[in-house]
């Protein structure tokens, strides 16, 4: 007979996550970093009870705000290469929804976070509750279901024996690296606390190792042959380069046939920076080293990326009319694309059979020689645009020179949104794999603070150094607080260009009004004078405003050996960026306009449509 245990829905839940594993180096690990909880009425009697008695083995952490606790679970599973992970819970209603905008940033991006937002009674007597959004035709729904759209898996438990298959479901997309993204089990709020008897199996401890699918044979056939007839071959690495942890593989593969790489948002990092067949950032927000092969390449092994507009120049980067692309991906979807070879593999088993099948072929040196002369004209253009200055307001590129001189590259950096993702792409020195940390795949304003207290929790002995504008620290900047309380240390340099610079330099590009982006041309009765410096303060971090990147460099030498977080404010130029390297992007611009500068971004614009080979 089936021995039981009779615990509420909750505590099933709690226990359950208590009990799932990894192997790390050899160690046996929880899988589960811990929970990130708001508490409020639709989930503190039940999920808040039960996290309690397992506080020991599976931590609980208090935030101030759920988008932003959800940010530091994404952010620390990406730092983990989605070997660990996170669970998030809140209430019903705004503390549910406040998490649908960090789902879909894991959602496009394929990292792994559990979410375990209350719900509305599934029995329906007390209805309708505080926090519950009636539906005149369908009594079904709750704002729950907004999480559907932007999650690999969704379940509503309306009965406490249904998480049974719900929670080995979850553990399945949890840990595919196919499937792999965020998962909902929308908890009804009376069901949480209702007892069942669970099987004690279903609390045994399980060990998860990540699946790593090795290639099909016509298929590694096919990129092999393909390989070989290239005679400008370029690699793309993408963020799954980094999740497969193949850095080792790629350099061998690399190394041994001569073949350049440049990275992606997502894969920088895969190489160090100073690898020589490291042409850096590619695309959008590219190098010129990397650009000009990309422009020229014949075969394109794409490894590991979803190949997203900022990386392909919306399709336009590639201009080899005859170029054939091989897509080296665990998801089909992604390996498929654009009419690519498909080699479904995880990213370090293909790039050890291609190494195999490549052994002794080399690509021609002069493609290569051609490569290696690039990026030292490239580094040189880089060096001058990131050197120290005395302007009173810098620009970027010399804020990210001050802190690359000041910090060097054995730290984690983290960014996000704004104009920093473009120069830090290109500019920024990337050492060890995982070491620059960038979420661009949504963009996400506020992800910044929030994803570097993640990323810290995952690795507590390390630098982390987060860089961020004004704008994305105003909406969200509360979680400096929370590192503050957990102890746990950030490096924040704050970029104040009064505004948001980036998307008006954009609305300039595409022939625009300077309208409704930087502060001043706003609608406004009095100019805001934020004091970010006594705002980051208050929260309780060590702050300072400095005037100049020479201060800026000091200053940063004494964070190295701060204790705590500390947060440091420059003014920088709103208007410029680096303009070498970079790629066209597809940015609509109205066909029709009584401003002369749009009809002229509108003929360049259906130029560059028109000069489009994807």
């Amino acid at each position: 007979m089936t021995k039981t245990v009779r615990l509420t829905m909750a505590q099933a839940v709690t226990r359950f996550l208590s009990r799932q594993m990894t192997e790390i180096d050899g160690r046996r690990v929880p899988i589960f970093g811990g929970v990130w909880a708001i508490f409020g009425h639709g989930n503190v009697a039940g999920v808040g009870e039960a996290l309690y008695p397992v506080r020991d083995e599976l931590p609980t952490f208090r935030a101030h705000n759920e988008q932003a606790m959800a940010h530091a679970a994404i952010a620390y599973a990406k730092a983990n290469f989605r070997r660990r992970f996170m669970a998030a819970t809140s209430s019903i209603g705004p503390g549910a929804l406040n998490m649908v905008t960090a789902a879909a940033l894991a959602h496009v991006n394929r990292l792994p976070v559990l979410f375990l937002p209350g719900d509305v009674f599934a029995n329906r007597l007390p209805d309708p509750v505080l926090q519950q959004a009636e539906d005149f035709s369908d009594g079904t729904a709750s704002v729950n279901d907004c999480f559907r759209a932007v999650s690999r898996y969704f379940d509503r438990i309306t009965r406490p024996e249904q998480i049974i298959p719900a929670l080995n479901r979850a553990m399945q997309v949890l840990t595919d690296p196919a499937e792999c993204g965020p998962v909902t089990l929308s908890l009804c709020q009376d069901v949480q606390a209702e007892a069942y008897d669970y099987p004690e199996s279903l609390f045994a401890e399980r060990v998860w190792m990540p699946r790593r699918v090795r290639p099909d044979r016509n298929e590694l056939a096919a990129a092999v042959a393909a390989l070989k007839g290239a005679k400008r071959p370029l690699v793309i690495a993408g963020g799954g380069v980094l999740y497969s942890q193949a850095s080792g593989e790629l350099a061998k593969l690399v190394q041994g046939a001569g073949i350049p790489v440049c990275e992606t948002q997502g894969g920088k990092s895969s190489l160090p920076d100073d690898h020589p067949l490291n042409m850096a950032a590619v695309g959008v927000t590219g190098t010129s080293a990397a650009n000009r092969l990309a422009e020229e390449a014949d075969v394109v092994l794409a490894v590991g990326t979803r190949l997203q507009d900022f990386t392909t120049g919306s399709w336009a980067l590639f201009k080899n009319a005859g170029r054939t692309i091989i897509g080296l991906n665990t998801q089909g979807f992604d390996a498929g694309k654009h009419w690519a070879l498909p080699l479904v593999a995880d990213a370090a088993e293909g790039l050890v059979e291609l190494s195999a099948a490549l052994k002794g072929w080399k690509a021609p040196p002069v493609w290569t020689d051609n490569a290696l002369k690039g990026k030292t004209e490239w580094q040189a253009a880089a060096a001058k645009v990131t050197a120290s200055t005395n302007a009173a307001y810098p620009s970027d590129a010399q804020v990210i020179g001050a802190v690359q001189r000041a910090m060097g590259s054995g730290v984690t950096l983290l960014h996000a949104a704004g104009g920093l993702p473009g120069e830090l792409h290109k500019l920024w020195q990337a050492g060890a794999p995982g070491s620059y940390h960038a979420e661009y795949g949504f963009s996400t304003m506020g992800y910044e603070i929030a994803g570097g207290l993640g990323v810290k929790m995952a690795k507590p002995g390390e630098e982390v150094v987060v860089m961020v504008g004004d704008g994305s620290y105003l909406m969200l900047n509360s979680e400096i607080a929370t590192s503050v309380m957990l102890g746990l240390k950030l490096t924040i340099v704050l970029l104040d260009n009064r505004g948001y610079g980036c998307i008006n330099r954009l609305q300039m590009a595409t022939g625009g009004a300077n309208f409704n982006n930087l502060l001043k041309d706003s609608r406004h009765e009095v100019m805001p004078d934020v004091d970010f410096a006594a705002h980051a303060a208050s929260l309780g971090a060590t702050a300072e405003k400095v005037a100049s990147i020479a201060e800026l460099e000091t200053a940063l030498g004494r964070a190295k050996a701060n204790s705590k977080t500390t947060v440091l404010v420059i003014d920088t130029d709103p208007l410029v960026s680096t303009e070498a390297g970079g790629h066209w992007w597809d940015v609509a611009v109205p066909e029709v306009s009584a401003r002369r500068e749009v009809n002229a971004a509108r003929k360049k614009y259906e130029e560059a449509v028109g000069s489009r080979q994807g």
